[in-house]
């Protein structure tokens, strides 16, 4: 016999304090009376003042030692006392439904994800009919699907409605979920209970899981598959034109594997290898391909083994056009290095007569000449005649020197000269929110203008003057196409792979508050930075970008992770589902019985001693 929510030491507590209000109650018991006395009797002066005196003795003790017994009885009721041994009462089970992505792959009798429920299911019909289980959905999180419930159809509905995710089993944390509710639910802890196959990451396969009553429901498992693990693509440094695609394949098997590889753009064949990869090996292979254009590219194992799912990676290429560029000089072979320098963008050279406002140019180039029309687009002005341009000449100066280039923003980041001089230089006045680049004595010779169309002035011609010499000319317009057009300079990273926890390496002095994370909704995702390195977590299938100013890297996460080695459970692990439990309760429940008994003992107290007594009377 033994309380289920109340300890000894509390149900005594409650009992000693009710007891003694009772007792205090009957002590205390100041019972009005009714007396009949003469109406003249008010119109005497009182001769003595009466006195109330306290009870000293209890004047009805079996009425107080019904209600007494009545109270204790109700209280055992609230506190749920039950006929058996404590050990023998309901326990709460946890069982782990491993919910990896190995457990889509085909076994003997279907997925192991359909053995490893057929298995929990039989574990739910073996338990004791008193004990409460709760289903606990395992990857890489561990998310419960029911609380601890001892309805066997919500449980054997929660397990059914099971499907396997995207990420690797992380069953120690599963196991230290299971513990933790356990304790916190506060009853008599039953089985850690795991159903699965046992998959795990290298680094956790030697790790000791260590929990008492540990069960394990084991099921087969295929020997044979190969999966593509990762694919990357990256523009070449030498040719941005090119393509540098990486793809690694591994042998999850235990025998040796020849796996044909077939790479495809727009469903058109771009290149094909066979690996030879011996159990557990991973092997990768290089390809190149040269486009600018938009589309999907296919890696694809041209294999059949138990994993379908990591047999085809897609990807999406975003498109590389060239800047077009429309210079109009009539010296162009002045400008020609300094733009053609960088091969996505694309210059054409025209001269001054040939001046077209609506041409399909990204940026114009005006060499010294007045247009007849402001040109639609972004534009380099390069000695422009006074009032020719938007920007103000505030005077022509002879013989000057470049004193200042201002790093603080973008357009003068990086750039230095030393005792550069000026022949002969316009000087322009800045208007509110103008950027200047660089400044002589008289005020700013280079000045830049945000806005719908930018716009950047020259005061000088830089391949007339001496700063043709400078290393500082193919920076600056470097840094004004970057500015105008910044997909010029954008450096494209594409990975494919599956979730979980996600290494980038940064360049040095990388800013991580110009770092963004972003899911495929835009939502941002948290991160840490450690020795150049971005780490971020994500568990959900998708893609994920990763900016950091003019690079950007995009990780499309739809290969499922299949762990790459096996757990062995220790050998005090028990396995195997149990032999069903007598379908009787361990402990019977006595709260009802006790609750109707209280309320009879208190009723029959007022019966006996409340109701039949009569007020007693006083007459003149």
């Amino acid at each position: 016999m033994f309380l289920l929510n109340l300890s000894l030491a509390e149900f005594l507590a409650l009992a000693s304090a009710a007891s003694a209000l009772v007792v205090a109650l009957y002590l205390l018991d100041r019972t009005r009376r009714r007396q009949t006395v003469g109406t003249l009797r008010f119109w005497n002066v009182a001769e003595k003042i009466a006195e109330m005196k306290h009870r000293r003795r209890i004047q009805q003790p079996w009425s107080l030692i019904l209600q007494i017994f009545s109270i204790l009885l109700l209280l055992a009721a609230l506190a749920q006392l039950r006929w058996g041994s404590l050990e023998s009462g309901s326990r709460d089970h946890v069982i782990l439904l491993d919910t990896s992505a190995w457990m889509a792959a085909r076994g003997r009798t279907g997925t192991l994800m359909d053995e490893a429920k057929a298995a929990a299911l039989a574990y739910l019909r073996a338990m004791p009919a008193p004990d409460r289980a709760m289903i606990v959905r395992a990857d890489a999180v561990a998310l419960p699907a029911t609380r601890f419930e001892s309805n066997r159809a919500a449980l054997e509905e929660a397990v059914r409605q099971t499907r396997p995710g995207s990420a690797a089993l992380s069953l120690d944390e599963a196991i230290r979920f299971g513990l933790q509710a356990q304790r916190l639910e506060g009853r008599s802890p039953g089985e850690i209970v795991y159903a699965g196959a046992g998959r795990v990451p290298k680094q956790d396969a030697a790790a000791q899981v260590s929990a008492a009553r540990l069960r394990v429901l084991p099921i087969g498992e295929p020997a044979d598959n190969c999966g593509l693990r990762r694919i990357s693509l990256r523009r070449s440094h030498a040719d941005p034109a090119v393509w540098e695609i990486f793809v690694a394949v591994r042998n999850y098997g235990r025998m040796p594997r020849q796996v044909p590889l077939a790479l495809t753009f727009g469903n058109a064949p771009i290149g094909a290898d066979r690996l030879s990869l011996a159990p557990g090996e991973e092997a990768g292979v290089t390809f190149r391909y040269r486009t600018r254009a938009a589309g999907w590219i296919e890696a694809r194992l041209l294999i059949q083994d138990a994993l379908a799912e990591d047999n085809r990676a897609l990807l999406e290429l975003p498109a590389q056009p060239a800047v077009r560029v429309q210079v109009y000089s009539d010296q162009p072979n002045l400008l020609r290095p300094v733009l053609s320098a960088n091969p996505n963008v694309a210059a054409v050279f025209a001269s001054p007569s040939a001046y077209n406002p609506k041409n399909e140019a990204r940026i114009v180039v005006l060499d010294r000449f007045r247009p007849p029309a402001p040109p639609d687009a972004d534009t380099m002005w390069i000695e422009p005649p006074a009032g020719a341009s938007p920007f103000v000449v505030l005077a022509t100066v002879k013989e000057t020197q470049l004193e200042r280039w201002h790093p603080e923003n973008a357009l003068g980041a990086g750039l230095r000269t030393r005792d550069l001089k000026l022949d002969s230089t316009e000087v322009f006045t800045a208007a509110s929110g103008d950027l200047p680049i660089a400044d002589c004595a008289a005020g700013p010779v280079i000045l830049a203008r945000p806005g719908k169309r930018k716009s950047v002035a020259f005061g000088f011609h830089p391949g007339r003057t001496a700063m043709r010499f400078e290393l500082a000319t193919p920076l600056v317009f470097a840094n004004i196409l970057r500015w105008m057009a910044p997909e010029v300079f954008r450096r494209w990273e594409l990975n494919g792979g599956s979730v979980g926890t996600l290494t980038t390496p940064m360049e040095a002095g990388t800013d991580p508050a110009a770092i963004q994370v972003l899911a495929a909704d835009n939502r941002p995702l948290p991160f840490t930075m450690q020795d150049n390195s971005l780490r971020f977590f994500t568990a959900s299938p998708g893609t994920v970008r990763v900016l950091a100013g003019d690079r950007e890297t995009v990780y499309s996460l739809t290969l499922p992770e299949v762990a790459e080695a096996r757990w062995e459970p220790p050998s005090q692990t028990l396995r195997g589902v149990p032999r069903p439990a007598g379908t009787g309760p361990a402990s019977r429940d006595l709260w009802q019985a006790l609750a109707l008994a209280g309320a009879a003992g208190l009723f029959a107290e007022w019966m006996l001693f409340g109701r039949g007594l009569a007020p007693r009377r006083k007459t003149a």
